[in-house]
């Protein structure tokens, strides 16, 4: 029988908690919850490595299925104005949006928050620029003037 990707996941883990790694350096390495490791951690310990590979999910089946989730992978990386946005920007509502427009599944902003994680994607903020800056007149400033500026130690003799 071959394994799911949950699965693979799961004997993956047990491999690098059987070489010492610790649960938190597992959880980040493989993408999943760090209190998930700990009840792998918890079955390995117990009725060892096979278990992970025999042991179910549980909760509820999954509303979107791999296939789904590459193609939403694929409408993220287009962008937002690509999915009909006003500015190329996603946030949770609007990645929350895409995905019951695309693929009538409502889910909450926890849950596509998880998984964007899944998909590998993390929180980011535009840097706020003004969009007239001049980088040369920044740079020169920074070598010029900001070390003029800059308070210096008192050079008292003594």
């Amino acid at each position: 029988m071959a394994m799911d990707e949950a699965g693979k996941r799961r004997v993956r883990a047990g491999r690098l908690l059987l070489q010492g790694r610790k649960p938190a350096e597992v959880a980040r390495l493989v993408g999943a919850p760090r209190q998930t490791v700990y009840r792998w951690l918890d079955v390995l310990n117990g009725e060892g490595i096979d278990a992970l590979r025999e042991m179910s999910k549980g909760g509820r089946p999954a509303q979107l299925d791999a296939g789904q989730h590459e193609k939403l992978r694929a409408i993220l990386l287009a962008g937002s104005q690509a999915a009909g946005f006003g500015t190329d920007l996603w946030t949770l509502k609007r990645v929350r949006q895409t995905i019951e427009k695309r693929f009538g599944v409502r889910y909450s902003a926890v849950h596509v928050w998880r998984l964007l994680g899944r998909l590998g994607f993390s929180s980011q903020k535009p840097e706020k620029r003004a969009a007239e800056r001049n980088e040369a007149a920044v740079a020169t400033w920074r070598r010029r003037t900001w070390p003029a500026l800059k308070k210096r130690p008192d050079k008292r003799e003594d």
